[in-house]
C-alpha cells in the first residue's frame, strides 16, 4: 500500500468515527444546556462539539487504553466548555460580585472558625439580607463555575508525556479530595441541595418540594454553597483571587 492509499484509508476510518459519534454531540451540548442561561446557543455547542470530535477522530489511536467514545466525549466537552469560557456569556459584573462574595466569606469564616451565615457576609459585603439573597439568586443562575471547574478537570493533551499526564492526574485527583472535603463540611441543607442538583439532577423547582421551599430560596443556597465552596477552594490553594481583571 502507497503512502495516498494509506492515508485514504486513514482518513476514511476517521470519517466513520465522526459519523458514527455524531449523535454523542448532541447528548452532550443537551446535557450542558440544562445548567446553563437560556440565551446560549444549543446550534453553537454543538458546532464546538464537532470541532472536538474530529479532533478526537484525528488524534485516537487505539493503544491510549480508552475507547474512542470515552477519548471523544472528553474532547468534545473540553471544545464546549472552551466555547463557552472564550465567548464568556456572563457580565464582568458578576465575576467581580462573586469574588468579592467568595472574599467575604472567608473574612467571616477565618474570624470566626465557623461556616458564616448569609446575614453575616451581607454584613460584612455592607449590603441588606435581601440584596444579599438577590445576589446569591443571580450568581446561581449565572452557573458562573461548575463543579467540574472546581475539581479542575480538564481533557488530557495528548501532547503530554507519559509522566506528564500523570503529575496531571495526581493533581486532578488531589484536587478531587480536597473538593470532596470541602463539600462535606458545607451546612447540611447546602451539601443537600449541591447533590439533588449535580448528583440526583433534579431542578431548582423540584429541589424545593423536596425541601417545602420556593424556587427562589433554592436558588439562592445553590448560590450560597457555590461561593463558600469556591472561598474555601480559592483559601485551600493560597490564592485570594485578588488583583485579577474583571
Amino acid at each position: 500500500m502507497t503512502v495516498e492509499e494509506y492515508a485514504q484509508v486513514a482518513q476514511q476510518g476517521r470519517d466513520q468515527l465522526v459519523l458514527q459519534h455524531a449523535p454523542l454531540v448532541k447528548r452532550i451540548a443537551c446535557h450542558l444546556m440544562a445548567r446553563l442561561p437560556s440565551h446560549v446557543s444549543l446550534d453553537d455547542l454543538v458546532q464546538a462539539g464537532m470541532l472536538g470530535l474530529l479532533d478526537a477522530a484525528r488524534r485516537y489511536t487505539v493503544g491510549r487504553g480508552a475507547s474512542f467514545e470515552t477519548f471523544a466525549g472528553i474532547r468534545i466537552r473540553g471544545a464546549m466548555l472552551d466555547e463557552l469560557r472564550r465567548n464568556d456569556w456572563l457580565p464582568r459584573s458578576v465575576h467581580r460580585r462573586t469574588r468579592e462574595v467568595a472574599r467575604a466569606v472567608r473574612a467571616v469564616e477565618a474570624r470566626d472558625g465557623r461556616a458564616a451565615r448569609p446575614d453575616e457576609v451581607a454584613a460584612e459585603l455592607g449590603i441588606s439580607a435581601e440584596q444579599y439573597g438577590d445576589l446569591l439568586a443571580e450568581i446561581a443562575s449565572a452557573r458562573m463555575f461548575s463543579l467540574e471547574e472546581l475539581r479542575g478537570e480538564r481533557p488530557e493533551l495528548p501532547e503530554e508525556t507519559d509522566q506528564e499526564a500523570a503529575s496531571a492526574e495526581l493533581e486532578r485527583a488531589e484536587l478531587k479530595g480536597v473538593l470532596a472535603r470541602e463539600i462535606d463540611g458545607l451546612p447540611e441543607r447546602e451539601k443537600l441541595v449541591l447533590s439533588l442538583y449535580y448528583e440526583q439532577e433534579l431542578n431548582m423547582r423540584e429541589i424545593g418540594e423536596v425541601l417545602g421551599v420556593t424556587e427562589s430560596r433554592v436558588c439562592q443556597i445553590h448560590g450560597q454553597a457555590l461561593v463558600r465552596l469556591r472561598a474555601r477552594m480559592v483559601a485551600a490553594d493560597g490564592d485570594d483571587d485578588q488583583g485579577r481583571g474583571g
